[in-house]
């Protein structure tokens, strides 16, 4: 009787491989499972209503790819596009060195802007790419080295600045994982160790900014 409780991976293997929908899929598997496992319908609802309920705020993330490709559909892209064109004084470094600025400011009020998908993608390299574009056209590789930079430019603030709230879920945990070490340590101590590494690192990528407009313009020249 013990393995008749596999039977949901045989559904979700079968569902998978005949193509049909993953969700319907997922909620059918389980719903074999519980029945041969003994657990009546209504146990199983009260179940799966009780994990979607502990796990809501997770599956919000879900939300935020439709709904980018939405707003880049209706034109979110061109907006930015066209606002930074109107600016003609910003470059792509300039616009990373804001960026990473709100980043980490944003941080130490732990507020989680979830860059790469709802930031970088839709708004920042296209912003990066048309300051760029503003004197002359972009080569291929200058257009990757953008579209690289943009995303190191959330990786530094994101990776830098994620300790400077003394509520965020890293400072919680370094706190509690050398606590069970032997060596408690207060989390605003984490946070105040953290800022003086999260202002260097914003210096070297305004130098590192900088230096990648100065190579920008230079093969503009030639």
């Amino acid at each position: 009787m013990e393995y008749l409780s596999l039977l949901g991976i045989v559904v979700i293997v079968l569902g998978f491989a005949l193509g049909l929908d993953t969700i319907a899929v997922v909620v059918i598997s389980a719903l074999v499972t519980a029945l041969v496992s003994g657990i009546d319908f209504t146990s199983f609802l009260t179940i799966l209503g009780k994990g979607f309920m502990d796990n809501r705020m997770v599956s919000l993330f879900f939300l935020t790819l439709p709904t980018i490709g939405i707003l880049e559909r209706h034109g979110l892209k061109q907006a930015a596009v066209n606002l930074i064109k109107k600016m003609k004084k910003l470059t792509p470094g300039r616009i990373f060195d804001i960026y990473q600025a709100i980043r980490e400011i944003a941080g130490a009020f732990g507020i989680s802007l979830q860059g790469h998908v709802q930031f970088i993608a839709p708004l920042i390299n296209p912003m990066a790419q048309a300051a760029g574009k503003v004197n002359s056209e972009l080569t291929p590789l200058e257009v990757d080295q953008i579209k690289g930079r943009a995303a190191a430019t959330e990786n530094f603030g994101n990776f830098f600045a994620q300790n400077l709230f003394v509520a965020s879920s890293s400072v919680l945990l370094i706190a509690s994982t050398m606590k069970s070490l032997g060596h408690p340590v207060d989390p605003s101590g984490i946070v105040l160790y953290t800022f003086p590494v999260a202002i260097i690192s914003y210096i070297l990528c305004l130098f590192y900014n900088h230096a990648f407009d100065q190579k920008l313009m230079k093969n503009k020249e030639k």
